[in-house]
């Protein structure tokens, strides 16, 4: 049996500096560039196998790290502990229902240099988890052509009105209808009985959006035909059932459709 390879195996590593503030920057593959923006508890594993998957679809997958261990295998102590930490960082917001997370002024300057480095039309923008909703404050800047929210949880769902909240300045949402309107859609996945990313926030995005926002509900509910689990929350990731004719597999695949629809130029046919 071949033994596993280490989880950032085959990535390019260097720091990305904006306004006083360093991360590490992983990248892999050639083409327009996609920034995947790792979920809770960090970069593991299964993050950096979805950065893989969209290296081998034609982009370069370049993923920050931003907190958590990286190359750590989830578990409930990490998740905890990850989830504390990020809580009390300056550069998230976690509780923030009408401003994003400061952390985002950053990652609009990395999806402009990446723009710069890799060409195209523009960049994709993935957020997942706590960063979910970050695809949507990224897509202020133009640059961005492809926004993905998978499972978006900020701000936590502590209320009604938290439950709905986007996590963007009215400002920031003005912009993002009216670049939807001029024809950049949204796309977004969630399980269907996900607490941390419940239907309310994907009813205000189809309010804002219309048709501009795609929306990807999986069914988790009890006796699902695919035996999905209650608990499930990371399509792309830690739930994704790699089989065909399973849903987070659909989801896996209308998510590379969907950024090579917006940022890979179609070959012509020639007469």
């Amino acid at each position: 049996m071949d033994a596993p390879r280490p989880p950032l195996d085959g990535f390019a590593t260097a720091p990305f500096h904006h306004d006083g503030t360093t991360h590490p920057v992983h990248r892999r593959g050639h083409g327009p560039g996609v920034v995947i923006i790792h979920e809770i508890p960090g970069l593991h594993p299964a993050v950096a196998e979805f950065g893989r998957r969209v290296a081998e679809a034609g982009f370069t997958a370049v993923l920050p790290e931003l907190f958590g261990t990286l190359g750590r295998p989830v578990s409930t102590g990490y998740l905890a502990r990850s989830m504390l930490r990020v809580c009390i960082a300056r550069e998230f917001s976690v509780l923030a229902r009408n401003e994003s997370s400061p952390v985002t002024d950053w990652l609009r300057a990395l999806c402009r240099q990446t723009h710069s480095e890799c060409g195209g039309p523009g960049v994709g923008a993935l957020g997942m988890c706590l960063t979910g909703n970050f695809a949507l404050a990224l897509m202020v800047d133009e640059c961005v052509m492809a926004p993905v929210l998978s499972q978006p949880s900020l701000p936590l769902p502590i209320s009604r009105s938290h439950r709905e909240a986007l996590h963007l300045t009215p400002a920031a949402l003005d912009t993002v209808k009216q670049r939807v309107a001029g024809g950049c859609p949204v796309l977004g996945m969630r399980f269907s009985e996900d607490p941390l990313c419940p239907a309310e926030r994907f009813e205000r995005l189809r309010h804002e959006l219309g048709e501009g926002f795609e929306g990807i509900e999986i069914d988790s509910s009890k006796d699902n035909p695919h035996g999905i689990p209650h608990s499930a929350h990371s399509v792309l990731t830690i739930d994704l059932v790699d089989r065909e004719g399973h849903p987070t597999r659909a989801a896996l695949e209308r998510t590379l459709a969907f950024l090579s629809e917006r940022l890979q130029p179609q070959t012509q046919t020639q007469p």
